[in-house]
């Protein structure tokens, strides 16, 4: 089996349990490199990830992790941007399908309201 990267984002009001689920996502998938390849965080949610500006994650060591899980806030940022309908906004769409697909992504996490 190939290895499968992984998507984490934000999105929405930052609340202190947004940044534990992050650091759980990223520990969670080091713990099964048979499986999973690298994590990346989109910043500033959403809208990050349509502009492609990823975090890849595995330069974060296990006191990093355990900072983010207690850190208030949203470390990878966040945004309120509603994707639209694939009917009225195919478009974009199709660009996140096009960042997924360039850095091997076969899992995305969203995560907020």
């Amino acid at each position: 089996m190939a290895a499968n990267n992984i998507l984490y984002a934000q999105s929405g009001g930052v609340t202190p349990v947004i940044n534990a689920t992050a650091a759980a996502v990223i520990e969670t998938a080091r713990g099964h490199a048979d499986r999973i390849g690298r994590v990346f965080a989109a910043a500033d949610g959403i809208i990050g990830a349509l502009e492609e500006r990823l975090v890849d994650t595995s330069s974060l060591t296990a006191a990093d992790l355990r900072m983010l899980a207690q850190t208030p806030g949203g470390v990878f940022g966040s945004c309120r941007y509603k994707l639209k309908s694939m009917e009225d906004n195919r478009r974009e769409y199709k660009r996140l399908i096009e960042v997924l697909d360039a850095h091997e992504i076969g899992t995305f996490f969203y995560n907020g309201g």
